[in-house]
């Protein structure tokens, strides 16, 4: 079915194999860092629970491990804790209360007999059948003996001297509530124990085979793990960081590969003075690397003549980046030494290049029986250009799949917040979810920008076209 449609094929064809690629660099993302008894993800376990009380520690472990899909996981999705186990592989037990079903301890009531198994009584205050406290009302005890009964005597008839309330009011305090008192046996309410292994405090991990494809799942989900640091996903931080190194790298790599092509054809077509002009320059620029070309640039611009900021991608006077004029003059005035740190060194290689193809384009036997016939130098220009320029798109490729990491040193130096920035303090930090998900993403920008070049240069390029049509792979 496929051999009648041959670049459908080819594109597929491509496509399983650049999708195969990235299989085997997930795997080797998951793989290498795993390697030996100290690695990136044990030092990270240690790490996490620093500054922190036992259980969150225990918490954020968990998190990090299921993050990572190495945390084995029972039905419901609740990670696994094992027990611990002595020198002799005996489960450890402990005495724990045991709880009833709202999650409160469970009590027993227990009679108190002494050391003969006779049972120890007590005198308690005695409660109805509601547990309210029982009285009696009773009248103060006469005292005994004859000062008892003169000092009775006499209280009488002080009260009787009171009217008639005040002889109610003696009577009412005559009476007094006694408690009434019963004799049972001495009970102890104690807490219910029950024996319960001790758990380790790390959760159980998964088999290897089983974190693989874990792994895999996540990765195919957008779930690249937990940052640590942060305290949120990687790909929050990427989407964070990935708009500023973009902002950098895309156009100084689409105007760079432009701007130089159409410069170096020009150049090797017309020669002359501009040729021996451009072309050392071309070449003294194409050999200064991107970080020594960008401190140069500080020094001159930002120290010696302050005309523009060294360092940040706005201003700290602003709190947050709006939609507004303010904003975008601050931003475009912190973008000009980034972007001119980058962008001529790049516009310089794709000229050289793209003058020595022209060069070699012009000496073939086409060009020149194209110049015997007569045609007009514009037609001319453009087949030396549309042939010249094929092998340039391997070259925009490169560029187009290593800027997301391309720009690291350059935002090391103007501490510009794109991915180089975020991979950088996720290095010094040990921040190993950050690390991989953004080299990760390196890898899946260059395999991308790959697989596209190699569908243009099929469409563009007669040969692989005419391979293609022929029955060619």
């Amino acid at each position: 079915m496929l051999k009648q449609y041959p670049m459908l094929r080819y594109v597929l064809q491509k496509a399983f194999w650049y999708l195969l690629t990235f299989v085997c660099a997930v795997a080797l993302n998951f793989a290498l860092p795993r390697l030996g008894d100290n690695n990136p993800v044990d030092i990270i376990m240690g790490q996490a629970g620093k500054g922190l009380s036992p259980t969150e520690a225990q918490k954020k472990k968990a998190e990090l491990l299921v993050s990572f899909g190495m945390a084995e996981l029972d039905k419901n999705g609740n990670v696994i804790y094992e027990p611990e186990t002595d020198a002799n592989g005996n489960v450890v037990m402990q005495k724990v209360p045991q709880l009833d079903e709202n999650g409160q301890p469970v009590v027993n009531v227990v009679k108190v007999v002494d050391e003969a198994g006779n049972p120890v009584m007590v005198e308690r205050q005695k409660l109805d059948e509601a547990g309210n406290p029982v009285f009696v009302e009773k009248s103060p005890a006469a005292e005994k003996g004859k000062k008892g009964k003169k000092a009775k005597k006499a209280k009488k008839v002080k009260k009787a001297k009171k009217g008639k309330k005040g002889a109610k009011a003696a009577e009412v305090a005559a009476v007094e509530k006694v408690p009434v008192m019963e004799t049972v046996q001495a009970e102890r309410i104690d807490t219910v124990m029950v024996d319960q292994p001790v758990m380790k405090t790390d959760p159980k991990l998964s088999s290897a085979v089983s974190q693989f494809f874990s792994y895999i799942g996540k990765v195919f989900h957008g779930d690249l793990g937990l940052s640590y640091q942060n305290n949120e996903p990687v790909t929050n931080v990427i989407k964070k960081s990935l708009p500023w190194t973009l902002a950098i790298q895309a156009p100084t790599i689409l105007l760079g590969w432009i701007v130089g092509n159409l410069l170096g054809a020009f150049a090797a077509y017309k020669r002359g003075i501009f040729d021996k002009v451009f072309f050392p320059c071309a070449m003294f620029l194409n050999g200064v690397p991107f970080f020594v070309f960008g401190m140069l640039l500080v020094a001159f611009f930002s120290i010696t003549l302050g005309w523009f900021p060294a360092m940040g991608a706005y201003s700290p006077d602003i709190p947050e980046l709006t939609f507004s004029w303010s904003c975008f003059k601050s931003v475009s005035w912190y973008y000009v030494l980034p972007f001119f740190s980058v962008f001529p060194i790049l516009l310089s290689g794709q000229a050289t290049g793209m003058r020595s193809m022209s060069i070699y384009e012009l000496g073939t036997d086409y060009m020149k029986y194209a110049k015997w016939l007569g045609l007009r130098e514009g037609k001319i220009i453009s087949y030396v250009f549309r042939n010249a320029m094929l092998p340039q798109l391997t070259g925009l490729a490169q560029s187009l799949g290593a800027m997301v990491g391309g720009a690291l040193i350059t935002e090391m130096i103007f501490s510009y917040p794109g991915l180089g920035m975020a991979m950088l303090n996720a290095i010094q930090k040990n921040d190993y979810a950050t690390i991989q998900g953004c080299t990760l993403m390196i890898s899946t920008c260059v395999l991308v920008a790959n697989f596209a070049v190699d569908v243009l240069i099929a469409v563009f390029d007669p040969r692989v076209k005419a391979g293609l049509q022929m029955g060619g792979k």
